[in-house]
């Protein structure tokens, strides 16, 4: 086993930690609970040329890649299928009275607050692909129980377990994007699937647009409709989860025995590792203090207050500056598709421009800010305008995928970061919960409350992500001076081993 390695850290100075080095392997490290590390130790001597890896990366985009984004905008269609069926009478079938929809829309982000922090835990310990599925399967059958609900109590109570089952996808797939790519790969792959609620929000808008030529006396109800339709597909695909997603590299079916052992030695290069079993009481505190998480956790819940806003009343908003409901679902498709533009243009950017994911994300940011502030004080005659910078906050979704790149590019230590997934997620809880309340049907259509909620969320936003580009600047450039160039080979057995970016010296941020 390899000796000279990073050691523990010791209470000091940097983010609450000062470097050691301590040449005995972490006694607390348990080999059985590190996932692919004995993989890790056999393929440390392995040749891989760049046309191997290539191959296996490709064989991981064409497997990996289609599940994570249909899953991610099934989940995304599935939560926010009462904006759709809010256009077909959906809130007079259930007799909602003044902000029952809004706490209706809500719900869901409390079941994910409570949802997130045991799925987490189950995706670490468990069988991640196995625990996906059975949540997948949960929540499709509490999708086509809102058919059902006939009252406000009935439709609260299923709306809030589906967040609980729902919690596993989005932070799920953050900590499973780390155990198959590259730090470099991160940020695109991500924003691929991540892109799903772009590719969802525009199925649902066609769903719904084919729905709304129906007759109104169709049977069952045209909003029951779309919750057969969605519910019944989601079933489906959890049994294809079940199938086809491996846990990680180690029990991937369409890899070879060598391929699995070369897709290992790429990630092992995140200095981050890939999944461990046990759970470290230590990095409890680690995830709680990083200043990282912190400005993470207030950017987030900024920027979802906004984002409870467009994913819950976008159909309300557009309809309201007077559009048809055929042609609500039509343009609230354009700002899906800037959504997906906007994803692949920085996830290609990130891709290519060394250390300049915070930057792109702030240029999203500031787009999304002017974008809101522009809504907010053109006139109401100016419905086009108003429209297109309501389909141009859509960008935020950038800002929002580096985020989650930088809890699994820039954290290591599994607790630390499946915690400070978690809080990040927390974030998005409450703050798209607030978001729904911020919609006032008094002050349509202009929706003033709305949109410098969107103002204030965004500029937020932007700070924070220049705050946290400030601090892991600092840091590297404090480490490059205390420690001089850092030794890859022995950062990434420190990532392996399961040592947070705290305890490992030789650790730097990708900014």
């Amino acid at each position: 086993m390899a000796q000279n390695m990073p050691g523990d850290a010791i209470h000091g100075k940097e983010g609450g930690y000062e470097d050691a080095h301590d040449p005995i392997k972490p006694a607390i490290f348990q080999e059985e609970n590190a996932v692919g590390y004995h993989a890790y130790r056999e393929a440390l001597t392995l040749e891989v040329s760049d046309r191997e890896a290539r191959k296996v990366r490709w064989k991981i985009d064409f497997v990996i890649l289609p599940i994570f984004l249909v899953t991610q905008a099934l989940q995304f269609m599935d939560k926010t299928a009462l904006n759709y069926a809010n256009l077909f009478s959906y809130q007079t079938a259930l007799g909602l009275q003044g902000l029952q929809f809004n706490y209706l829309s809500a719900m869901v982000y409390a079941g994910y607050f409570f949802g997130q922090y045991p799925c987490g835990w189950l995706i670490g310990r468990f069988s991640a692909q196995k625990i996906m599925a059975i949540s997948i399967l949960c929540w499709g059958v509490l999708v086509i129980l809102l058919t059902q609900c006939r009252n406000y109590s009935s439709a609260l109570a299923v709306r809030f377990i589906m967040g609980i089952f729902e919690a596993t996808v989005t932070p799920g797939l953050t900590l499973m994007t780390g155990f198959w790519y590259t730090r470099r790969e991160i940020p695109l792959r991500q924003c691929i699937w991540y892109s799903a609620l772009g590719w969802g929000g525009i199925l649902g808008s066609y769903i719904s647009m084919g729905v709304s030529k129906l007759p109104t006396n169709f049977s069952p109800e045209r909003w029951a409709l779309i919750f057969y339709i969605l519910g019944g597909v989601t079933c489906l695909w959890a049994f294809i989860v079940w199938f086809a997603l491996p846990d990680s590299p180690l029990s991937a079916w369409f890899l070879t025995e060598r391929e699995r052992l070369v897709a290992i030695k790429r990630v092992s290069a995140n200095e981050t590792g890939i999944k461990n079993k046990s759970f470290d009481k230590k990095q409890i505190w680690v995830a709680f203090w990083d200043p990282k998480a912190i400005l993470l956790f207030i950017s987030v819940f900024a920027a979802a207050i906004p984002n409870g806003v467009v994913n819950s009343f976008s159909t309300i908003i557009i309809q309201d500056m007077g559009f048809s409901t055929t042609m609500t679902t039509e343009l609230k498709s354009v700002g899906d598709a800037v959504q997906i533009v906007a994803l692949f243009i920085g996830g290609t950017i990130t891709l290519n421009v060394r250390n300049s994911r915070l930057l792109t994300a702030t240029a999203a940011n500031l787009l999304c800010t002017i974008s809101a502030a522009l809504m907010a004080y053109l006139p109401r005659s100016n419905t086009w305008g108003r429209l297109a910078c309501f389909w141009l906050v859509n960008a935020q979704s950038v800002g929002f995928t580096v985020s989650l790149t930088t809890i699994s590019s820039n954290m290591a230590g599994y607790t630390h970061r499946s915690l400070a997934n978690a809080l990040v997620f927390t974030a998005y809880c409450w703050g798209n919960f607030a978001g729904v309340f911020v919609v006032k049907q008094s002050e349509a259509p202009e929706y003033r409350g709305a949109t410098i909620g969107l103002l204030v969320g965004y500029a937020i936003k932007a700070g924070c992500h220049l705050l946290l580009l400030l601090f892991m600047f600092t840091v590297n450039k404090r480490r490059d001076r205390k420690y001089g160039p850092a030794n890859k080979e022995e950062s990434d057995e420190a990532g392996m081993l399961d040592q947070t970016e705290f305890e490992n010296k030789n650790f730097r941020y990708v900014l």
